[in-house]
């Protein structure tokens, strides 16, 4: 008798009336999203969470407030009510050991912002005169071929200087 089990009667209603108590009931089940209807999003939720920052001034205060802590378990108190964990502390005591206050403040994200070579604008210039005297080198040259050809029609003779010191 006490083995034997009773038949359920309820059919597959009565399973989910069952299961939707149980799911109302239970913390977990409170937190999942129901399917009734169209309910408004709680205002006091926050849509998307922002990530705490604590400036440099947050940062010595509590490291100073968490070498004060002498008693047993003050230090536990002092983060649960600042709401952080042990390894803030830790890194934050680096952080001042390793520069101060300057370690402390934030840092700024993405690349890093080079500072321009002193040669560079010198380097600059240089490359646009090279630039200018190819191109009236160039334009030398032309004009020196023109004059070789005019005078091989006009039959005069072309003097060519003589160099000294080559051989």
């Amino acid at each position: 008798m006490h083995g034997e089990k009773k038949p359920d009667n309820r059919g597959v209603e009565g399973v989910r009336q069952t299961t939707a108590r149980l799911r109302a009931e239970s913390p977990v089940g409170a937190a999942l999203p129901q399917p009734t209807g169209n309910v408004p999003p709680d205002p006091e939720v926050v849509a998307r969470p922002t990530r705490r920052r604590f400036t440099a001034a947050d940062k010595l205060r509590i490291l100073k407030l968490a070498d004060a802590c002498t008693a047993v378990g003050s230090l536990g108190a002092l983060l649960r009510a600042e709401g952080l964990y042990a390894s803030n502390l830790t890194t934050w005591r680096r952080q001042r050991t390793e520069g101060t206050l300057s370690a402390l403040t934030p840092q700024k994200r993405g690349r890093k912002v080079v500072a321009p070579h002193p040669l560079r604008a010198e380097n600059e210039s240089l490359r646009q005169e090279n630039a200018r005297l190819s191109a009236r080198l160039t334009q030398a040259e032309l004009i020196i071929e023109v004059q070789k050809k005019v005078s091989q029609i006009l039959g005069l003779p072309l003097e060519t200087p003589v160099e000294s010191g080559r051989s």
